[in-house]
C-alpha cells in the first residue's frame, strides 16, 4: 500500500516539475520580486523628500519663526500680501500655503487657513496641525511666566530601547520592526502556499475525474492512497518551488540592494530644498537653532531609521536574538500541517463536483477560516500576540497555521506550542478522514449536482 502511495506522489511531482511553465515561473518570479522590491525602494526614496509649506504670518506674534521644520515638512516664509503670496504659491513648486491672520487669539486660534493645489491629503493636514499645536502650546505656557529656557527643559522625547527577557532572566536586544516583518512574511508564505497548491489539488482531481482517468487508476490504487499521494506530491512541488524562490530571491536581492540603497545616499539638495534655504534666510535662523537644540532629543521616524545605514545594520543585528530554532520548527510543522489539512478538503471538493464552476459553493466555507485568520492576524494578533484572540486562534486547527506563525517570532510558551501542534495533527487526521470518505464516493460520481446534504450522506456510506 505504501509503495502505491509513493508512486502516486512521485508521479504528481515529476509531472509538474518537468513542465516548462514550472521552470519558467520558478526562474522568473525571484527576478520579478527583486525588481519589484527595488522599484518600491526607489519610490520610497523619491517620496522621502520634505514637503515645503510657505507661511504668511500677519498675526504679529512671530509664529512663522516658531514653526519647527521636520524631515517631512519644511516651513519657509512667504513674502508680500496674502494675495501676492497666493500668486507666488501657484507659480512655485511648493506643497502648501499657511496663512496666519491678524488679531489671532492664542487661546482660541480660529481662522487659520491652509491652501493647497488640489485636494489636501489627510497626512499633510495633520502634520501642519501638529506643528501649529506645538507653537500655540508654547505660547500658552509662556503666558504663565515660563521662559524659553524653561520650556526647552520641559520638552522631551524618549528613545525607547526594547529588551527581551526570557524565563531564565537572560536579556537580549529586541526590535519590533524586525519581529513584525518576520511574522508577516511567515504568515503570507503559508497563506499563499495553501491557496496556490490547494487549488492545484482541486483542479488536478477535477481534470482526472472529467477525463475518466480516475476509473483506471482506482482499479489498482485505493481512493485514500490516491488522494494522499496527490496531496503529498503537489506539496513536494510547492516546497521545491518555494525553496528555489527563496534562494534565487536572496541572491538577486543581495546584488540589487547595494545598488539601490547606495544610489539614494549622499545626494545633493534638490532645487526646492535649495530655494527654501534661500527664501528662509535670516528669518528661519531661529527655526534652525530650535531644530539643532531638539535634534539630539527627537526620535527619528521609520523612514530616517531605514535611510541610515548604521540603523539598518542595527535592525538586522537583532535578528540573531530571535528564537530561530523554534521559528523554523514551528514554521515547517504549520506549513505542512496547514497545507495537508486544507489540501485534503480541496481534494474532496475536486472529487465531488463535475464542473469547476460548481466548486464555488464549496470553496467559501473552506477558505473562510484561512482568510479570516490572515485578516485577524494582521489587524489583531500582530498588535497583541499574547492576547486571548491570538491564543484561541492559535489553538483552532483551521486558523492555527497562520495565527501561530505570527506569534512565533514574539515568543510562545512551549506548552501552548505543543498543545497547538497536537490539535493541528488531530484536526488534520479528522479532516483527512472526512475528505477520504467524500473522495471515495465523489470521484466516481458523474452527472449529479452535489449538495451539502449529499456530502453528509457520503461520509457515512459503508466501504
Amino acid at each position: 500500500m505504501a509503495s502505491k502511495f509513493l508512486l502516486v506522489a512521485q508521479r504528481e511531482y515529476l509531472t509538474r516539475v518537468r513542465k516548462k511553465a514550472f521552470i519558467i515561473l520558478t526562474l522568473s518570479v525571484p527576478l520579478l520580486i527583486a525588481a519589484f522590491g527595488a522599484f518600491m525602494v526607489k519610490i520610497a526614496q523619491s517620496d522621502s523628500s520634505a514637503e515645503v509649506v510657505e507661511v504668511r504670518d500677519d498675526s504679529g506674534l512671530n509664529l512663522a519663526a516658531r514653526l519647527v521644520s521636520t524631515p517631512q515638512l519644511t516651513f519657509v516664509p512667504a513674502t508680500g500680501t496674502l494675495a501676492e503670496a497666493k500668486r507666488g504659491f501657484q507659480q512655485a513648486k511648493h506643497d502648501g500655503l499657511l496663512y496666519l491672520p491678524a488679531n489671532l487669539d492664542v487661546e482660541n486660534p480660529n481662522n487659520v487657513q491652509f491652501f493647497g493645489k488640489g485636494n489636501i491629503s489627510l497626512k499633510k493636514q495633520l502634520a501642519v496641525e501638529s506643528a501649529l499645536n506645538k507653537v500655540f502650546s508654547e505660547l500658552k505656557m509662556q503666558k504663565t511666566g515660563l521662559s524659553q529656557e524653561q520650556l526647552d527643559r520641559l520638552r522631551s522625547a524618549v528613545n525607547l530601547k526594547t529588551i527581551s527577557l526570557d524565563d531564565t532572566g537572560k536579556e537580549a536586544d529586541s526590535n519590533a520592526q524586525a519581529t513584525t516583518g518576520i511574522a508577516y512574511a511567515l504568515a503570507l508564505a503559508i497563506y499563499l502556499f495553501i491557496f496556490m497548491y490547494g487549488v492545484q489539488i482541486m483542479r488536478g482531481v477535477g481534470e482526472e475525474k472529467s477525463s475518466r482517468i480516475m476509473e483506471v487508476m482506482l482499479s489498482s490504487v485505493k481512493p485514500f492512497d490516491l488522494m494522499m499521494g496527490k496531496i503529498v506530491g503537489i506539496a513536494a512541488v510547492g516546497l521545491t518551488q518555494f525553496l528555489l524562490w527563496g534562494l534565487l530571491s536572496a541572491g538577486a536581492s543581495t546584488l540589487l540592494t547595494p545598488l539601490v540603497m547606495g544610489a539614494g545616499e549622499d545626494q545633493p539638495k534638490t532645487e526646492v530644498a535649495a530655494a527654501s534655504t534661500r527664501l528662509a534666510g535670516p528669518t528661519t535662523a531661529q527655526n534652525d537653532q530650535q531644530n539643532a537644540a531638539e535634534s539630539p532629543k527627537s526620535t527619528p521616524d521609520s523612514k530616517s531609521l531605514l535611510a541610515n545605514p548604521t540603523n539598518r545594520f542595527s535592525i538586522f543585528s537583532t535578528l540573531g536574538n530571535l528564537p530561530f530554532g523554534t521559528i523554523l520548527f514551528g514554521f515547517i510543522i504549520y506549513f505542512l500541517g496547514g497545507y495537508l489539512l486544507y489540501g485534503a478538503l480541496f481534494g474532496a471538493v475536486g472529487a465531488a463536483v463535475d464542473d469547476q464552476t460548481d466548486t464555488q459553493q464549496f470553496m467559501f466555507p473552506i477558505t473562510m477560516p484561512l482568510i479570516l485568520s490572515y485578516l485577524i492576524g494582521m489587524l489583531v494578533i500582530l498588535r497583541n500576540p499574547d492576547g486571548p484572540v491570538a491564543f484561541w486562534m492559535s489553538m483552532i486547527p483551521f486558523t492555527s497555521p497562520i495565527a501561530m506563525v505570527i506569534r512565533l517570532p514574539f515568543g510562545v510558551p512551549m506548552w501552548q506550542l505543543a498543545l497547538s501542534v497536537f490539535l493541528l495533527i488531530l484536526g488534520f487526521v479528522s479532516t483527512v478522514w472526512v475528505a477520504a470518505r467524500i473522495y471515495r464516493v465523489g470521484v466516481l460520481m458523474y452527472g449529479k449536482k452535489v449538495t451539502y446534504k449529499e456530502l453528509g450522506k457520503w461520509m457515512f456510506y459503508k466501504e
